[in-house]
C-alpha cells in the first residue's frame, strides 16, 4: 500500500472538518463539483475547466501560465485573482507528482490538494492537516475575489520602520554599555577566579578591581580578546548574559553542544542581546538572538544535515554537482563560469561566531569550518597550495572573480591575507599575460573583481585595523594597474541593531581603503516582522553600504524556526521594499560608486534625498537553489497535507551558468513550515498577524533584474566561448 493510499483511510480532525465546511460554504460551485464527482479524477477535470474558463477573460495571465516567452514582463500584468487561478491549474497539473521531501527523513510525498479535497468531503478521510484547509480557504476566498488584495500606504510602511531601533540610537547605546560592563565584570571574574589563563590577556598581581575594569575595557578594542574570551559553552553564556537565560533554553544549549554543535559567542556580540529590556527595546534583538540560540529542530538534525547548495559537495576527481572539475582539498568552490570562492586554508575556514541560518552548516557537522584556532594556522603546504589555486583560476577560460571567504575572509591574519593578495596579483597578471599569445575570440577572461566574504563588521568589527585597511589599501592599488577594478567587502547584517559605532567605524575604514562595502541579508523568521528589513536598508545606506542579496533561509527541517515562506519573501518585496526602488539614472549613479565608496554615503544620501525616498532598495531577493544558482523565479505546485508549500524553480536567466543546468531541469523542494506556522510565530514575536492578511496570495515569484554596479565591466576583447575545467558526464 502506498503512502497516498494509506492516507485515504486516515480521518481528518475535528478543527479540519470546521475549515472544510468553512470552504465548501463560501464556494458553493467548489462544494458541487466535489460533492457530485464520482471520483477525485472527475473532480479535478471539472477543477481544471472551471478555473480554465476564468483565467481566459485575461490574456496574458494565459500565456503566463503556459510560460510563453516573455512572462517576465507578463508577471507584472496578473491580478490578484490571476495569481489564484494560476495556482489551482499548477495543482491539477501536479496532482499526484511525487516529491522527496527532506524535512520528513527523504521520504516520497505525493501532492494532490484537491483529492484531499475530495476525500475529506465525501468520506471525511485523506488526512489533510488544519493549516492545509486554511490554505485553501484562502486560495478560493482570492480566487472568488472575496479577498482583494490591499497594499499599505507609504506612511504605513514608514510607520512599520519605526517599530525598529537601531543601535546607534542613544537610548540602545546605553543600554549597550550596561551590557558591557556586566560582561567586563563576568570576565574579570573568569581571570581571577583562574577559569580563564591567557598569555597575553591577565592581570598583574596587587591590581584593584578598578584598574582591572580599566583594563579590560581597553583590552575591548581588540579582536584577539574577544577570540580568546568568546564563551565556548551555555554556562559561560548564560553568565555574560546575567544568568537570564530560561533553564529550557539552557538545558537545549546544552544538548546541543554534546551533540557536537560548535559554540563560540564573542563578548562583543553578547552585549548586543537584551537582558532585561525597557519597552522600547523589548523583541529589538529577536533576530539577534536567534544567531545565538539554536532550535530545537537544528539539534535535533544535526549529524544528518545534508548539503543544501549541492554544488558544495565536492568529490575529487569528479564534477560536483554545477559539472565543474575542481582542485582537490574543497578550498575552491564554484557554481557559476565567472565566479569561484576560494576557502583558504588558515584561520579563514573559522568564523566570528555560529550563524544558526549558515547555508553551510553542512561544513561545521563535517569538521571542514571549526573554533579550533590552533588547527586553522596555515601549515607549511599552504604556500604551496596556494600556488596550485591560483593555477585553477589562472587557466580557466572563464572565471573574472574571486571570492575569498570561508568561514570568514577577515577571520585570517593580516599576514595571511597578504599573501593571498600576492598570489592573486601574480595570477592576474600571468592571466593577463598569457593572453597576449591568444586570437580575439579565443582570449580567456581576465580578472577584473575581487570580494571578500565576512560577517564580522557585525560579529566582530573590532578586526578592522589601520594596518588591515593598509594591506587591503596597497592591493587595490596595485591591482587596478592589472585590469581589476571592482573591490567588494560582502558582508551580512542581519539587523539594524547589529549597527554599532564600531561597525560604523569599520565600515568608513574600509571605504576609505577603496573597497565598497555591500549587505547580503538573510530572511529569517525574526527579520522579516513587518519594516524591520526596511529598517536595515536604511540605516546602512546612512553608512553607505548597498544593500545586496536578501536571502531565503534554506528550507530544511533544521532551519523550521528560523524559515521564513517565499510568500513573505515576495509580500516584503512587494508591499514594502517597493517604496526604495529607483530609476535607470539613479542606478548609473550608483554604479559610479564601485569608483570612489569614500564618497558613498553622500552619494547615496543625495540620490534617496532627490528621489524623496526612505531607503534604498537595490538588492535583489533570491534563493539559494539546493542545485545550481540562485532564484525567485517560482511557481507554488503543490501543498501536502501539513500546509507546507511545494515550489518549482526556473533558473535566473539573466546571467550565465554551467550548462548542467540543461541536464537538471527545474528545481524542487517542499518548505519546512506552512504558512499557518508562519504567522502564529509572527503572532508570538509581538506582530498583528492581520498586518499580513495578503500573504497566502503570494504564490508566483520573479527575480528582479540585477543593478549596473553589480555588473562586471565590459573588455576590450572578445573571449572564448569554450568553457574548461568543466565535465557534463553522468
Amino acid at each position: 500500500m502506498t503512502a497516498s493510499d494509506q492516507l485515504a483511510k486516515v480521518a481528518i480532525n475535528p478543527k479540519s472538518h470546521a475549515l472544510l465546511h468553512q470552504v465548501l460554504g463560501e464556494n458553493p460551485r467548489l462544494f458541487q463539483i466535489m460533492s457530485q464527482s464520482e471520483s477525485p479524477d472527475v473532480a479535478l477535470r471539472k477543477i481544471r475547466e472551471w478555473a480554465m474558463t476564468e483565467l481566459a477573460e485575461h490574456d496574458h495571465a494565459v500565456r503566463f501560465y503556459k510560460k510563453e516567452n516573455g512572462w517576465r514582463e507578463l508577471y507584472g500584468h496578473l491580478t490578484w485573482k490571476d495569481f489564484a487561478t494560476i495556482r489551482i491549474l499548477d495543482y491539477v497539473d501536479n496532482a499526484d507528482r511525487e516529491f522527496v521531501d527532506q524535512n520528513q527523513n527523504n521520504s516520497v510525498t505525493v501532492s494532490n490538494p484537491f483529492k484531499m479535497l475530495w476525500l475529506a468531503t465525501n468520506c471525511g478521510t485523506g488526512g489533510a492537516r488544519p493549516d492545509f484547509f486554511v490554505d485553501m480557504l484562502e486560495l478560493f476566498r482570492q480566487f472568488s475575489k472575496k479577498r482583494e488584495r490591499e497594499l499599505p500606504t507609504r506612511e504605513t510602511v514608514l510607520g512599520w520602520l519605526e517599530r525598529h531601533p537601531c543601535g546607534l540610537d542613544d537610548e540602545v547605546l546605553a543600554l549597550r554599555e550596561e551590557n558591557r560592563k556586566r560582561i567586563i565584570n563576568v570576565i574579570i571574574d573568569w581571570i581571577d577566579s583562574g577559569e580563564k589563563n591567557d598569555s597575553k590577556y591577565y592581570f598583574e598581581a596587587g591590581q584593584s578591581r578598578e584598574e582591572k575594569f580599566a583594563q579590560v575595557t581597553r583590552w575591548w578594542d581588540e579582536s584577539l580578546f574577544h577570540l580568546r574570551f568568546a564563551a565556548r559553552t551555555p554556562s559561560m553564556l548564560n553568565q555574560m548574559l546575567g544568568e537570564s537565560l530560561d533553564p529550557d533554553t539552557v538545558e537545549l544549549l546544552e544538548r546541543a553542544k554534546a551533540r557536537g554543535i560548535p559554540f563560540f559567542v564573542n563578548p562583543h556580540y553578547v552585549s548586543l542581546l537584551n537582558v532585561h529590556a525597557p519597552d522600547f527595546a523589548i523583541a529589538s534583538d529577536l533576530a539577534i538572538r536567534d544567531y545565538v540560540i539554536y532550535s530545537s529542530q537544528l539539534v535535533e538534525a544535526f549529524g544528518s544535515i545534508v548539503a543544501w547548495e549541492k554544488e558544495d559537495k565536492i568529490e575529487e576527481g569528479k564534477p560536483n554537482a554545477a559539472g565543474w572539475l575542481l582542485p582537490g582539498g574543497g578550498n575552491v568552490h564554484r557554481r557559476y563560469p565567472d565566479s569561484a570562492i576560494l576557502i583558504p586554508n588558515t584561520k579563514g575556514r573559522a568564523c566570528g561566531g555560529l550563524c544558526t541560518a549558515c547555508q553551510r552548516m553542512y561544513n561545521f557537522q563535517k569538521g571542514q569550518t571549526s573554533f579550533n584556532f590552533e588547527n586553522l594556522a596555515p601549515r607549511k603546504s599552504w604556500r604551496e597550495k596556494l600556488v596550485e589555486l591560483m593555477g585553477y583560476f589562472e587557466n580557466d577560460s572563464s572565471l573574472r572573480d574571486i571570492l575569498i571567504t570561508g568561514g570568514d575572509a577577515l577571520m585570517s591574519t593580516d599576514a595571511s591575507l597578504q599573501r593571498i593578495f600576492d598570489a592573486v596579483t601574480d595570477m592576474a597578471i600571468r592571466k593577463k599575460e598569457a593572453n597576449r599569445g591568444r586570437k580575439d575570440g579565443e582570449k580567456f577572461a581576465e580578472m577584473t573583481r575581487v570580494r571578500l566574504g565576512t560577517r564580522l563588521l557585525s560579529y566582530l568589527p573590532q578586526r578592522v585595523t589601520p594596518a588591515l585597511c593598509e594591506i587591503l589599501g596597497n592591493f587595490r592599488h596595485k591591482a587596478l594597474k592589472i585590469g581589476i577594478t571592482q573591490f567588494t567587502v560582502q558582508t551580512h547584517f542581519e539587523s539594524a541593531m547589529e549597527i554599532t559605532p564600531e561597525c560604523r567605524r569599520a565600515i568608513s575604514m574600509l571605504q576609505h581603503a577603496g573597497w565598497l562595502v555591500v549587505n547580503q541579508h538573510v530572511l529569517t523568521t525574526a527579520s522579516s516582522r513587518r519594516g524591520h528589513a526596511s529598517k536595515l536598508r536604511r540605516e546602512l545606506v546612512k553608512l553607505g553600504v548597498l544593500p545586496y542579496y536578501t536571502f531565503s533561509v534554506k528550507g530544511f527541517k533544521e532551519n523550521h524556526q528560523l524559515f521564513s515562506t517565499a510568500a513573505r519573501i515576495m509580500q516584503e518585496l512587494t508591499e514594502e521594499k517597493c517604496l526604495g526602488e529607483i530609476g535607470r539614472n539613479a542606478a548609473e549613479k550608483i554604479a559610479e560608486i564601485i569608483k570612489q565608496p569614500s564618497a558613498a554615503a553622500q552619494l547615496l544620501k543625495s540620490i534617496l534625498e532627490d528621489g524623496n525616498q526612505p531607503f534604498l532598495s537595490t538588492d535583489r531577493n533570491i534563493c539559494n537553489l539546493p542545485g545550481v544558482g540562485k532564484s525567485l523565479s517560482f511557481r507554488v505546485v503543490g501543498i501536502n497535507r501539513y500546509g507546507h508549500r511545494i515550489l518549482e524553480f526556473e533558473y535566473d536567466d539573466s546571467r550565465k551558468h554551467s550548462p548542467i543546468i540543461q541536464k537538471l531541469g527545474r528545481i524542487t523542494f517542499i518548505e519546512s513550515k506552512s504558512i499557518t506556522e508562519y504567522l502564529n510565530q509572527m503572532s508570538e514575536m509581538g506582530d498583528d498577524p492581520h498586518e499580513y492578511r495578503d500573504l497566502y496570495g503570494y504564490s508566483v515569484g520573479a527575480t528582479e533584474p540585477r543593478f549596473a554596479v553589480f555588473e562586471y565591466p565590459d573588455y576590450d576583447f572578445r573571449t572564448t566561448e569554450e568553457m574548461t575545467n568543466l565535465s557534463l558526464k553522468e
